[in-house]
């Protein structure tokens, strides 16, 4: 399912868009799934990358349990409670806090789970705490300073090669360090033939400023980190910050990991973690009738085959004086199944007041896309709302004289414009 995801595919690691618009672009499901934080460290830990170690919990008392088991496994006094959704941000919203002693931890988790955490990549509707992360104080004092890294590894869209995105302002939105100070941004591309070279890890290293022990860690760090993102088929890690402890050791303080959707059958165990809760129930059961469905806020629904048709119909809908209320895209076939899961999902959205189905046939006959959306439609019973269906392809004529004559509220169009004057029509009245 197409969606609007902020941040972990945003214009900064879109090498085709430019750096100073708002960062959002189009992703989704049929490409990438995502996990926790939580699920992503331990993934990075299984392939030696060193990691900020945590325990989640659904409850105070869990909480309060894993902080106990922190202090006796890692010595570490203080912890932080963090919220875990599907979003970056947390902290400006909220949703990560330090806990100095036993009562602020329980304190912190009662505040944070339950809560509707609202961060600059959730929108103003924000998304519920259902579980945190408690995870061990790793700003502890020392010889040396802290010093926080961004790194990310992902697919370079320009040269078709993964690459690995690295600056030394760790902790910040990067799409802000871009703007402000792109030469802090550093790119270290990787030849699909030989993999990360040693040198390549050396030379991120030495940009990053470090130099003994912890030059030598993050070369480690590195190493482990690509190792991880090649085996697991991911689409993009991204970790921020990368930390130099005082004590000059390397670890991820946090882990955005996206998963390419399409080799997951390789990997039932990452599959498996797939966070159902997370993500919007009406996308979820399109998923299952294989549809990919993104809910908009206009006032007309759309069902296509085709993304590029999709955007098309979009506009069309703007045009005629609508907004679009969702991107449906039925694929390949659309018979009588798919029809009327499309109309039973468009139709959950209270503000539709129209629905345009506009199909391109080319393997599937427009006369058999004709009857399907006819047997749906009595399937379904009486439809609320007025249905254009505009088929244009093999068969076009005959599928309009089916829709013509089957004295339905249906109106059939061929024509792009003709669609287009029905929806203005029908939405003024």
């Amino acid at each position: 399912m197409i969606r609007y995801l902020a941040c972990q595919n945003c214009r900064l690691h879109n090498n085709n868009l430019p750096l100073t618009n708002k960062k959002t672009t189009f992703t989704g499901n049929i490409e990438s799934m995502n996990i926790h934080e939580y699920q992503g460290k331990e993934i990075l830990k299984s392939f030696g990358v060193r990691i900020q170690e945590g325990i989640v919990a659904e409850t105070p008392e869990q909480a309060l349990d894993a902080a106990k088991r922190l202090k006796e496994e890692y010595n570490s006094d203080w912890v932080v409670v963090k919220a875990q959704i599907h979003a970056g941000g947390r902290g400006k919203g909220g949703g990560v806090k330090l806990a100095k002693n036993h009562d602020e931890v329980v304190q912190r988790a009662t505040d944070i789970i339950g809560m509707q955490l609202v961060t600059p990549q959730t929108g103003p509707e924000g998304k519920k705490v259902n579980k945190v992360l408690v995870a061990q104080d790793v700003y502890y004092p020392g010889e040396s300073e802290t010093k926080e890294f961004y790194m990310s590894v992902l697919l370079d869209r320009a040269s078709g090669r993964n690459m690995i995105m690295y600056s030394t302002e760790g902790g910040m939105d990067i799409e802000e360090v871009a703007e402000k100070t792109p030469h802090l941004i550093f790119k270290e591309e990787i030849d699909p033939k030989v993999g990360l070279q040693g040198f390549q890890a050396r030379k991120i290293a030495f940009n990053l400023g470090l130099s003994g022990a912890a030059q030598k860690d993050m070369i480690k760090f590195v190493a482990a980190l690509y190792k991880a993102y090649d085996a697991i088929d991911a689409s993009m890690f991204e970790i921020n910050p990368v930390l130099k402890t005082s004590d000059d050791k390397i670890l991820a303080v946090d882990a955005k990991v996206n998963l390419d959707e399409n080799a997951l059958y390789r990997h039932a165990d990452i599959a498996a973690l797939r966070d159902l809760s997370e993500e919007d129930p009406t996308e979820v059961e399109a998923g299952k009738s294989n549809l990919n469905y993104v809910k908009l806020d206009g006032n007309v629904g759309c069902m296509v085959n085709g993304a590029g048709l999709a955007m098309a119909t979009m506009d069309i809908i703007k045009l005629a004086g609508g907004e679009p209320a969702n991107f449906l895209d039925v694929g390949g076939t659309a018979n009588a199944e798919t029809v009327k899961a499309g109309f039973n999902i468009i139709l959950q959205d209270p503000n539709v007041k129209a629905i345009l189905i506009n199909i391109f046939g080319g393997i599937v006959r427009c006369d058999r896309v004709a009857q399907g959306v006819i047997d749906a439609y009595q399937e379904i019973g009486n439809i609320p709302v007025p249905i254009i269906v505009r088929l244009q392809g093999t068969n076009a004529e005959e599928a309009k004289k089916l829709i013509d004559g089957s004295g339905l509220k249906v109106y059939s169009a061929i024509a792009l414009k003709e669609a287009a004057d029905l929806v203005s029509e029908v939405l003024g009245g």
